[in-house]
């Protein structure tokens, strides 16, 4: 069985697609008026990690990221650079899929922009005003909370406890302090476009109610954003949505833990961020897919550099095995096969990626995997082509395609400590035949002895010499 835990129903659920073999999902994307921080990379790695996984279970996905593209902050930032607000979309917006790629992130199906979907937008807020969900004051449009029963089930709030708090921007336009915007009067030196309420421009959350209705139909699968995105911004794409269309918006919530700093939420507005620009000039996409899938999804996580050094540390286990297998490959004429036995790692992974995708887990089962394969391999230095491939098809589906944390085609960027351990106990063993052809022995059990005090124990027989690693190394 295969669980989720759904936000709105607060459990872990059986997943079951509307449509067979079939997954419709939508992920809010970035805002791009700047370069996305790494707290924004952990949301967008992990809905790429579950998109794969989807696909490795067999289903065919559909995948929508929007841009927003249209937006207060873009404005802004426009005003500060001197640029029309066109131009910063377009630089970002180009910047985006730059490090998206670079962090091995798939392309989505479809990743529409705010400002191509005005007819889309319109034709929605038209249909809430006409259904009395929303009411325009003076060309600015907004949606009435009150007259959507079901507002706050996604986030767990209640409308008069948010009212009483008013936690919320104060708008004497407005009805209520939690009504929301759908269409923004313009303003002069601002974008806008043509409506039946006068010149405007969108607000937020109708955006993507909009987008996701046009690219995955008016009920969805999987809708998946920050844990910050919850409330107010899922909330009300919940409330506009159902309301327009009196049908469930989206069957599955799912939302990404916060990346910390000291504790506190890595984010632009507090100033405490690292774009993911500058963190990939430190450190590659392997690794800092790695840190993130050693937490689960959903939990928060502390950024430090210790950490990242964990995890690069750990990628180059990993690598260091398809190294050896690559090497191996290369040079195997062999058809004789040891058996290994893959299927344990099999169930393992899919065990642990089938309860509510915990990568925690399934990174575990890939270093258990490298583990025991190194082991199988020092023992057994001589298998066969049908053997490498076997376990080079493990990682292949599993570390590769699933996490993404390595490049089977790609040799490791740095040279292992285990690469060059080979190579110096090579060295050694090349020495120790020659002091046995100089007939000097005393050197020859020397090396033998001393590298078994190391773990290492030599293996001589009439087709050479060959050593077994101990766990002391």
């Amino acid at each position: 069985m295969f669980n989720i835990y759904n936000t709105l129903t607060r459990k872990k659920e059986e997943f079951v697609s509307i449509e067979k073999n079939k997954v419709k999902m939508y992920v809010c994307g970035p805002t791009v008026y700047d370069y996305f921080h790494l707290g924004n990379a952990r949301s967008f790695i992990m809905s790429d990690i579950i998109r794969r996984y989807l696909e490795y279970k067999g289903y065919d996905v559909t995948f929508v990221m929007n841009l927003t593209d249209v937006d207060d902050k873009i404005i802004k930032k426009a005003n500060t650079e001197e640029k029309s607000p066109q131009d910063i979309a377009e630089i970002y917006s180009k910047a985006f899929f730059e490090d998206i790629d670079k962090l091995r992130i798939k392309r989505a199906t479809v990743n529409p922009k705010a400002t191509e979907h005005i007819e889309e937008i319109v034709s929605l807020v038209s249909d809430l005003e006409q259904k009395g969900f929303a009411y325009n004051v003076e060309g600015d449009v907004f949606y009435d909370v009150s007259k959507f029963k079901g507002y706050g089930k996604l986030s767990g709030k209640n409308i008069a406890d948010l009212e009483s708090g008013a936690r919320v921007e104060i708008n004497e336009s407005k009805k209520s302090p939690l009504d929301f915007s759908l269409w923004k009067k313009a303003k002069p030196d601002e974008p806008s476009w043509q409506s039946p309420w006068g010149n405007g421009r969108p607000g937020w959350h109708i955006e993507c109610s909009a987008m996701s209705c046009k690219h995955l139909g008016e009920s969805f699968d999987i809708h998946a954003g920050g844990n910050d995105l919850i409330f107010p911004h899922h909330e009300n794409e919940i409330a506009q949505s159902e309301a327009a269309t009196g049908k469930q918006f989206a069957k599955y919530w799912m939302h990404f833990g916060f990346l910390n700093i000291d504790n506190e939420k890595m984010s632009k507005s507090l100033g405490n961020f690292f774009t993911t620009r500058e963190v990939l000039k430190v450190y590659s996409a392997g690794v800092i897919r790695l840190f993130f899938s050693q937490t689960h999804y959903a939990g928060p996580l502390n950024y430090s550099d210790s950490l990242l050094e964990a995890s690069k540390k750990g990628l180059e286990k990993i690598e260091n095995v398809v190294y050896r297998l690559n090497e191996l490959l290369k040079s195997s004429s062999s058809t004789d096969n040891v058996n290994f036995d893959i299927t344990p790692f099999n169930i393992a992974f899919e065990e642990a990626m089938d309860d509510d995708f915990n990568t925690s887990k399934a990174t575990a089962v890939i270093f258990d995997f490298a583990k025991e394969v190194n082991r199988f391999l020092d023992i057994n230095p001589k298998i066969g082509v049908e053997t490498i491939e076997k376990l080079r098809l493990f990682l292949s589906r599993t570390a590769q395609d699933v996490l993404g944390i390595i490049d089977l085609s790609t040799q490791p960027a740095v040279q292992s400590n285990k690469t060059l351990e080979d190579k110096l106990i090579q060295l050694l063993i090349e020495l120790r035949i020659q002091a046995k052809k100089d007939k000097n022995f005393s050197l020859s059990d020397k090396i033998r002895d001393e590298l078994k005090e190391l773990g290492i124990t030599l293996q001589d027989s009439k087709d050479g010499t060959t050593y077994k690693v101990s766990e002391i190394l």
